[in-house]
């Protein structure tokens, strides 16, 4: 019996389904926390006492929900619909959740009763939006996930707090933000007009069977336009300057979101463009963006490391140091990638990505949970002054932090080093000079960030404190925990890797 082109629509909607089923759990949380959350709050925005712990376990079952079904979940790694689930879509998928649970905890009493609610439907959005990015099939697809990332982080930014600081934060991000967004549509617009399809498989399949394509105006320009936008994600030089200024306004869990979780979608959408290319020979050309793309993120990396490395030696403010460390790692990430587009590594430059992208969110995640456990009953930790002498009033919380600042750095015993010496052996193992002179930037930065970690570390252990009051607020119990978990799994890793990349090696394999 003949399928009518309804049956027929009907089974590719159902099987495109099937392939976002976890991120339609967390959507579908979202939408009844916005149904629901109305009516707890009266109409002069007073709320039942705790509420916030409800949402918070809410959005906690939710993740686990979706965790389980994603991990359930069967590859589909060809397919020309707009979604695909390969090895990178299930690996994000697990990414995003277990920083998603993190995130939670940390934003647990962030934000008060009356805002809770909204506060982590954003969240499950932004978590959401992350990975529709990575099963993205599509151009189309792909922007209007990145637009479900980018529009619940203006309210997320906001909620908790609507201080001057945090507008003023609110602000830049949403008008750069826009700005981003509308260089990656143009972009692609471009790749559209060069290719004339949306979908990335066909995309790849023109490149692959059109020689003259990687020389067209059209795909230079795309080109361009789309690592200008998605450069803003990464928090990458010159699209960096709104990061000092949005972490200092924004409270510490949006500021641990914007650390990580934007870096993950703009890495994960640019590799979704330049994977292919890298997956083997036999799709060596299928879409590289152009040659000299790789000139353009070889420069960008370097820039991008050397820029957030001397930014950070000069802050005082522990958000506006971390914001510039998010700089300098996001061109460490770059070398990855850099060296992923070429065709003639012998260590996957991509899964030395992958496995830096896992230990860079175990380990920033992991110092803002300490930052936000660390907050005085009065005030909040803002500056290094805030941080003199915390090993003497919590020495607990201090020696947790400087692990995590020890791994930042790429020192054993930490999975940090581990990250950064997997960069720097696929990059020198590449052959080529340009990519020699890349492992060697790359040293030079880290031993230039070892100079402001360290310093914070001196300063908790060598500084008295500077305000000598007693601190009656007890320690968070979720930043407390998140913050444990972390360093377990900042230790975990450097003592047993081989699991995670293995995996990511068979990630790698499975894409293209």
């Amino acid at each position: 019996m003949n399928k009518t082109p309804m049956d027929l629509s009907l089974e590719n909607l159902n099987g495109a389904v099937q392939l976002v089923l976890p991120e339609a759990v967390l959507l579908a949380t979202v939408c009844m926390i916005f149904f629901a959350a109305p009516f707890l709050v009266s109409e002069r925005g007073e709320a039942p006492a705790g509420l916030r712990h409800r949402w918070g376990w809410l959005s906690m079952l939710s993740l686990l929900v979706a965790g389980w079904i994603g991990w359930n979940a069967a590859e589909v790694p060809h397919t020309t619909g707009p979604f695909v689930a390969d090895g990178l879509t299930l690996f994000i998928r697990g990414l995003t959740i277990a920083s998603g649970a993190i995130l939670v905890l940390l934003h647990w009493n962030q934000a008060d009763d009356s805002r809770s609610a909204e506060s982590h439907a954003c969240l499950l959005a932004i978590l959401a939006g992350v990975n529709l990015v990575a099963a993205s099939n599509d151009l189309i697809g792909l922007f209007v996930a990145l637009e479900l990332i980018s529009i619940p982080t203006y309210l997320f930014l906001l909620l908790p707090r609507r201080d001057a600081p945090a507008q003023e934060a609110t602000l830049k991000y949403f008008l750069l933000s826009i700005f981003s967004s509308a260089i990656v549509l143009f972009g692609m617009s471009y790749l559209y007009g060069a290719t004339g399809t949306t979908n990335l498989m066909a995309i790849h399949q023109a490149f692959a069977n059109g020689s003259n394509l990687p020389h067209n105006s059209l795909v230079a320009v795309a080109t361009v336009m789309l690592i200008a936008g998605l450069g803003f994600r990464l928090t990458a030089v010159p699209f960096h300057f709104y990061a000092p200024d949005v972490f200092q306004g924004a409270q510490p869990s949006a500021a641990a979101m914007l650390s990580f979780v934007p870096k993950v979608a703009g890495l994960v959408a640019l590799l979704r463009l330049v994977v292919p290319a890298a997956a083997g020979e036999t799709t060596m050309h299928s879409w590289m963006m152009i040659p000299a793309a790789t000139n353009v993120l070889w420069w960008l990396a370097v820039i991008t490391m050397f820029t957030g490395n001397l930014m950070a030696l000069m802050q005082t403010d522990i958000r506006r140091l971390l914001a510039f460390s998010s700089v300098s790692h996001a061109g460490y990430m770059l070398v990855g990638l850099v060296v992923g587009m070429q065709s003639s590594q012998r260590v996957s430059g991509i899964a030395a990505l992958l496995f830096y992208l896992t230990v860079y969110g175990v380990m920033t995640l992991g110092a803002f949970a300490v930052l936000i456990a660390a907050a005085r009953s009065n005030r909040r930790i803002e500056n290094l002054d805030d941080l003199a002498g915390l090993s003497r009033t919590k020495p607990a919380l201090a020696l947790i932090l400087s692990v995590f600042l020890f791994s930042l750095t790429g020192l054993p015993p930490t999975a940090g080093f581990l990250g950064k010496f997997n960069l720097f052996f696929a990059a020198w193992s590449q052959g080529s000079e340009s990519c020699r002179w890349l492992a060697c930037l790359l040293g030079a930065n880290a031993a230039l960030g070892a100079w402001y970690y360290l310093k914070v570390i001196g300063v908790m252990y060598l500084r008295d404190p500077v305000d000598r009051s007693e601190d009656v607020r007890p320690i968070e119990a979720p930043s407390l925990v998140a913050a444990a978990v972390c360093m377990i799994g900042t230790v975990g890793l450097f003592f047993a890797p081989g699991p995670l990349w293995t995996h990511i090696q068979s990630v790698v394999g499975s894409v293209g």
